[in-house]
């Protein structure tokens, strides 16, 4: 595995740190493309006070590493990150960072976003939502499967 480019951790992250970080010394790069999701205050109607991430150490890096991997393969790609936090989280965190670079923004924009679909339903996480009703597991939604499903 290669833990420059998947980081799960507790802390924040810097957006632009990171692209710096991602770009620097590599002057073929003409395209960065980055996703960041955050924390969202209502989901599935109700209103969300906190979230928590649980992972499988080890496991879920392995698993991340994996698709970046797939995504290398299928895309001219210079590099990838992915960052994904863990632990208690407040509306309007940020929870995931996913940045590719290219030297054209198509495979920076197509590799981004397959690396995103796959982490939405195949990475080893478990969020668990608190809302108003009580604390519940936030389980996998159509539209992810559906977005995934492009990409076979």
């Amino acid at each position: 595995m290669n833990a420059s480019r998947v980081k799960v951790q507790h802390e924040d992250f810097d957006l632009s740190a990171e692209v710096a970080r991602l770009r620097h010394d590599n002057p073929k790069v003409g395209a960065v493309v980055t996703f960041v999701g955050t924390v969202r205050d209502l989901n599935d109607g109700s209103h969300v006070a906190a979230m928590e991430l649980e992972h499988y150490p080890g496991m879920t890096e392995q698993s991340i590493d994996r698709i970046i991997d797939t995504a290398c393969a299928r895309w001219p790609i210079h590099d990838a990150l992915v960052i994904h936090r863990v632990g208690p989280l407040l509306p309007r965190d940020q929870i995931v960072l996913v940045a590719v670079t290219s030297a054209h923004r198509g495979d920076a924009f197509a590799a981004c976003e397959f690396i995103i679909d796959y982490l939405k339903t195949e990475a080893p996480f478990w969020k668990k939502e608190t809302t108003p009703e009580g604390a519940r597991w936030v389980d996998a939604r159509v539209s992810d499967d559906e977005a995934l499903a492009k990409w076979q």
